[in-house]
């Protein structure tokens, strides 16, 4: 059995990447960036594919959530990186808005509502969501939002390597239970 941090962090934490947010802008992480995003969708639905209400019940791993909050908490998360993004390229430095995602993956519609609404969501947003990144200029990936929890700005170019990671993280906690599980 993995241990704790590799069951939470399935591919190692944001910073540890290859294009990690600490790294200046380039065409060729801004490439594989945005390839993460617009491929986000179709992974995470092939990571679910075929399981059963009982699997989609079931934790990554203990303490963490059922693979049908992963999948809505995943929605929840881009849609406010969106919203984010169109603020962050329409202001000068707007204060984000934290959510207590660990709440919001307690929320009847989070229990009542099947993973294939948030998929279908998640399709269409991140088509907004490319387009809107793939037209952006190199000026436009340093302009800022401000982060209150964190307590600091965060160019957008750190947000598009924290949320290229993000995807690809939630998608291997689903796939690597699945390879544990013999799923």
């Amino acid at each position: 059995m993995p241990d704790q941090e590799d069951l939470q962090y399935p591919i190692g934490k944001a910073d540890d990447q290859p294009y990690n947010s600490k790294l200046p802008f380039s065409e060729e992480a801004k490439k594989a960036h945005l390839q993460n995003i617009k491929d986000c969708p179709a992974f995470l639905e092939n990571a679910i594919l075929n399981l059963d209400e009982k699997q989609l019940d079931t934790s990554y791993r203990p303490g963490g959530w059922t693979i049908k909050q992963v999948v809505h908490h995943v929605a929840d998360s881009h849609m406010n990186a969106f919203i984010r993004f169109k603020l962050g390229l329409t202001e000068d430095n707007p204060t984000i808005k934290p959510y207590e995602e660990a709440a919001w993956a307690k929320l009847s519609d989070t229990a009542n509502i099947p993973i294939n609404i948030s998929l279908t969501l998640l399709h269409a947003l991140h088509i907004r969501w490319y387009e809107l990144m793939k037209n952006m200029s190199e000026a436009d990936w340093q302009r800022t939002v401000f982060h209150p929890e964190n307590k600091r700005s965060m160019k957008l170019w750190d947000l598009l390597a924290t949320y290229s990671w993000h995807g690809k993280h939630h998608t291997a906690h689903i796939t690597k239970l699945r390879e544990r599980m013999g799923w």
